[in-house]
């Protein structure tokens, strides 16, 4: 596992063994990070459900201008604040270990984000949770833009009902990212 592209450009990261995450492959972080090619640069980036930080540091070395990982199991948060040091993003970057629930609400009135990145664990109902938190929240703006990556059987007919609007998606061979928009007024 390693930076794609940018400023750290090769860098490899670290994760963690076992199958407490499922990194995201090279191949598919080149095409959803070729998809967001005009999003990145000078955002504001919350990576929820982070891993090992690879989806918010990718976003950095592409010229994101700070990112906020959220990550609850210790393994991974370490990982986290490994790959931060070792990239050099300590300045551009926020490690919170907690759950994404409650980084939301810690959040709330003191960051606004332009991506949002989702990777919760597969099948846990946990994106349901998240996306009803955020709709609500005022960490988004009305631009924002929300990518989660499931399962690819996951559904998600419900987040229209959230205020949401479904603007893409891209199916790969076991999984997809979704691309939400607070819909307009």
């Amino acid at each position: 596992m390693r930076i794609i592209a940018g400023s750290r450009r090769s860098l490899p990261l670290k994760t963690i063994a076992g199958t407490d995450t499922r990194p995201t492959t090279d191949r598919i972080k080149e095409t959803l990070f070729n998809m967001l090619q005009e999003e990145v640069a000078g955002s504001y980036v919350l990576d929820l459900y982070a891993g090992s930080g690879q989806i918010g540091l990718e976003a950095l070395s592409r010229g994101a201008s700070y990112a906020v990982f959220v990550e609850n199991a210790k393994k991974a948060a370490d990982c986290i604040a490994d790959n931060i040091r070792f990239t050099k993003f300590e300045e551009q970057t926020n490690l919170m270990r907690t759950d994404a629930i409650s980084a939301i609400a810690r959040l709330e009135g003191r960051n606004r984000f332009d991506l949002i990145f989702l990777d919760p664990p597969y099948e846990s109902g946990a994106e349901v949770q998240a996306l009803t938190c955020l709709s609500g929240s005022s960490v988004m703006k009305p631009e924002t833009l929300i990518i989660v990556e499931a399962a690819r059987d996951t559904d998600f007919s419900y987040a229209e009902g959230l205020g949401l609007t479904l603007v893409r998606q891209k199916q790969y061979k076991t999984n997809q990212h979704v691309f939400f928009r607070k819909k307009e007024a």
